[in-house]
């Protein structure tokens, strides 16, 4: 699980833990990790704190060694870590339009390459092998000071429908989850006060959402299907959110 120190990562890590998965948390914040493993072993689940980064490919390579050592054989990977960075012209969008590309992008890709061999050796033998790349509805919509932001999410959602067309062949499922807005920390991190005082209004126009929480069940449900059955691409949004 990337991206597992707040969120939807954290929820589905702690979720897929209380359904008996032996479950790899990674994350650049080694504390928050350190401290969430510590409560999923204290509840009776088994997980690994690993502090890495996806947008290091040699942290990335550390972190598959490590887990292999500690759990063996990695059979379900939830491609989550992002960042949602604001982009308007000449407000810093070069900048942040790199990062997101370096997280969002590349660090995925690193992923998938991290781990793709453990899925199709699962699959090879039998295994569930599953493949979960969190997205974001931002991939299909226009997204106004998030130019940058759904442009990363496009090419994920993108790469995610190619790679079922390479890997469904080896019995390894692809499912694309493209979230819309949930209550997560995601929001609170833009930097940008102009932004941040659209976004929050927005949000609150919206009434309740969805938690990290309830994608967590979604991933969750979609891994538990039977073996031949594949939720290739699921959405997960506020009911009032259009």
């Amino acid at each position: 699980m990337t991206g597992a120190s707040s969120g939807i990562g954290e929820a589905t890590a702690r979720l897929l833990a209380e359904q008996g998965a032996r479950v790899a948390l990674l994350a650049r914040r080694a504390e928050r990790v350190t401290d969430h493993v510590a409560q999923i072993e204290a509840a009776g689940g088994r997980a690994l704190a690993v502090p890495a980064d996806v947008a290091d490919p040699a942290s990335l390579t550390a972190a598959a060694d490590r887990i292999r050592e500690h759990f063996g054989r990695v059979d379900l990977v939830v491609n989550n870590a992002g960042l949602a960075l604001p982009d308007l012209l000449g407000r810093g969008s070069e900048r942040n339009w790199q990062r997101m590309i370096e997280v969002n992008v590349s660090g995925a890709l690193s992923v998938v390459t991290t781990f793709a061999p453990d899925l199709i050796a699962a699959a090879a033998d039998g295994d569930y092998a599953d493949l979960v790349t969190v997205s974001s509805a931002a991939a299909q919509v226009v997204l106004p000071g998030f130019a940058g932001y759904a442009a990363t999410k496009a090419a994920v959602s993108h790469f995610s429908r190619n790679l079922r067309a390479e890997l469904s062949p080896h019995h390894v499922r692809v499912t694309t989850i493209e979230p819309g807005t949930i209550d997560t920390e995601l929001r609170d991190h833009l930097g940008d006060p102009v932004i941040s005082a659209a976004v929050q209004e927005a949000v609150g126009s919206l009434g309740d959402l969805p938690t990290g929480k309830d994608v967590a069940e979604v991933i969750a449900f979609a891994a538990s299907r039977p073996r031949h059955v594949n939720l290739s691409l699921l959405s997960v949004l506020p009911t009032r959110e259009a």
